[in-house]
């Protein structure tokens, strides 16, 4: 079922690809690596509308928060009355309680499928997807700087020579992209923590933590794990789509608030028969 999902993302790598690879080598590594790329980039395009809606989402509740305090203080010892006056709430002002987290959750099977595409480029695949085995000895062969998309730090030393590559080539091609991979969620949840209201102290707790946790765990994963230096790249071009697409649409979404607040209310038509209000 999961192949639903598979099938159109490897159609896409293998359109940049093909497409790369009429200009440069379709073995270099060049090829894939902008392949990979512009992968990420139109996944990212495509998911832009859900993108929106999850910030906008975010902001209605942050306007709705103190309302929400209120009703807590109010009927918080009267979980069903709590339960309507918050459904009540949310009707009147049009907003779901699951508007921020639907968007987010179409997101995480297309980026998983993009995940798994990578990484089932294996020796030993016939084919993967739209890639046939021929397809699938390119990417296996193509190499950044002298270390092979296919291959990953911790892989045994005899292994990666059989590929014409060691762990020298790399960690230095690795390590640079876990560190900017890294860095760039750093920045994206700081920046959208400092967007944040600070009534909440152990949400800002949490994400404080997690500030520091996720780029960690960027480092710890390609170090020390399977993850090969084709998946780094996915993960360094979807960061930092990340970190520079939340920069555009926060800029985009305060113009909107702006704008929505500095509007003056449309004066109501008078109905037929009655005479026009001129004060």
């Amino acid at each position: 079922m999961f192949d639903i999902v598979l099938y159109p993302v490897s159609a896409i790598l293998w359109f940049w690809h093909t497409a790369f690879g009429a200009l440069l080598d379709p073995d270099a590594g060049l090829a894939w690596v902008l392949a990979i790329v512009f992968l990420v980039f139109t996944l990212r395009v495509l998911l832009l509308k859900p993108a929106v809606a999850a910030l906008r989402a975010g902001r209605r509740a942050q306007e709705l928060a103190p309302r929400m305090r209120k009703l807590k203080e109010r009927y918080g010892s009267d979980r069903q009355r709590l339960a309507r006056e918050i459904q009540k709430l949310h009707a009147e002002t049009g907003t779901s309680p699951l508007g921020g987290c639907l968007p987010a959750l179409l997101q995480i099977p297309v980026f998983l499928s993009l995940y798994w595409v990578l990484r089932d480029f294996t020796p030993t695949a016939q084919s993967n997807q739209v890639f046939d085995r021929s397809g699938v000895e390119s990417f296996l062969g193509a190499d950044l700087f002298g270390a092979t998309l296919g291959n990953w730090i911790s892989q045994p030393a005899a292994e990666l020579a059989a590929f014409g590559t060691d762990r020298t080539h790399l960690i230095a091609v690795g390590v640079p992209l876990m560190v900017v991979a890294g860095l760039a969620t750093f920045l994206s949840i700081r920046f959208g923590a400092a967007r944040q209201p600070s009534a909440n102290p152990q949400l800002a707790g949490i994400t404080k933590v997690m500030a520091y946790l996720a780029p960690a765990g960027m480092l710890v994963s390609g170090a020390f794990f399977p993850m090969p230096i084709g998946v780094l790249i996915y993960f360094l071009a979807n960061n930092v789509w990340t970190f520079g697409q939340q920069h555009v649409l926060t800029r985009l979404l305060d113009r909107e608030d702006e704008t929505r607040k500095t509007a003056k209310p449309t004066p109501r038509a008078p109905r037929p028969g009655q005479k026009p209000n001129r004060h």
